[in-house]
């Protein structure tokens, strides 16, 4: 029976999932009918592959988190568990590249820095995230085999849902090995961001030196620009903090509240960081427009 308190962060987590499936749905859905309309663009081929991870890594966060809160039995029968685990890999991978690849392409795009190496990277954008998703592969090529020894290293250590027979510093290493290449997608997404921060605060700078009197509109751009990716390191930051708490409540026995909030804190990131897409981006912020007008007018009717 789940207490007072575990129920409110139930409903909590249930109604972040669902804003985070319509929003990215929203936000995939836009832009497959933009490539179908005109002609296909990078920028559309990464925000289709960032809502489509997303949803799906919704969707695994909280399958996996109703069988560990209301039939935990389950992990000790069959193959749920390898199941689980690989789509996890797989998922949240692809989630944590297309995010970066989107910081990359803006930063190549927006910043503006006069270092040879990013003049070179910002001439041939377009080879940059082909390039990257090399990395992808390779990382999930990688990661494949150690998560098929850690899956039976842990069938052999008798894990349940809730409890884990194993040494915390040897299980903290296995989950590090295995999420290297998040981890560093998730490192380059924060430098990358926070260079493009710095480029665009040293732009408005100088636009404020040089136009006196009324604030410019790119001025105003900048500002939201900056906005923008400081809510994106603040949702990542708190995503990855919801992980690190899911992780570690196979050493908190039955602790059903401090998983539900894991749970929560992670689904606030691709709820979050879809509707800020939304708000920051002209041609999705015109389609969110119309589609209420539509639904005003029909509420109306």
């Amino acid at each position: 029976m789940l207490s007072v308190v575990d129920s409110i962060f139930m409903f909590v987590l249930i109604s972040v999932s669902i804003l985070g499936i319509l929003g990215n749905g929203f936000i995939g859905l836009v832009n497959c009918i933009d490539c179908v309309k005109n002609k296909f663009s990078m920028i559309a081929f990464i925000l289709i592959g960032l809502a489509i991870s997303r949803i799906c890594l919704i969707l695994i966060v909280i399958t996996d988190g109703f069988i560990k809160v209301f039939s935990p039995a389950m992990y000790a029968s069959g193959n749920l568990i390898d199941y689980i685990s690989y789509l996890w890999v797989i998922i949240n991978q692809s989630s944590t590249w297309f995010a970066a690849s989107l910081i990359i392409f803006y930063f190549l795009k927006i910043a503006n820095f006069s270092n040879y190496i990013f003049l070179w990277l910002k001439s041939r954008i377009n080879r940059v995230i082909p390039l990257l998703m090399g990395s992808l592969l390779i990382s999930l090529l990688l990661t494949f085999p150690q998560i098929v020894k850690i899956i039976n290293d842990y069938k052999m250590k008798n894990v349940t849902a809730w409890h884990l027979n194993m040494d915390k510093s040897e299980f903290f290493m296995k989950q590090i090995l295995l999420n290297l290449g998040v981890i560093f997608l998730f490192t380059l997404s924060l430098i990358t961001c926070f260079l493009l921060i710095v480029s665009l605060w040293r732009h408005n700078r100088q636009i404020q030196l040089n136009v006196t009197g009324f604030k410019d509109s790119n001025t105003e751009a900048h500002v939201k620009a900056i906005k923008v990716l400081i809510s994106f390191i603040i949702l990542l930051i708190l995503h990855s903090i919801g992980i690190v708490i899911e992780i570690s409540c196979f050493f908190v026995p039955e602790n059903k509240l401090l998983f539900i909030f894991g749970m929560t804190t992670t689904n606030i990131y691709p709820w979050g960081h879809s509707f800020i897409l939304i708000l920051g981006n002209s041609k999705l912020k015109q389609a969110s427009l119309k589609v209420l007008q539509q639904l005003k007018c029909c509420k109306k009717g």
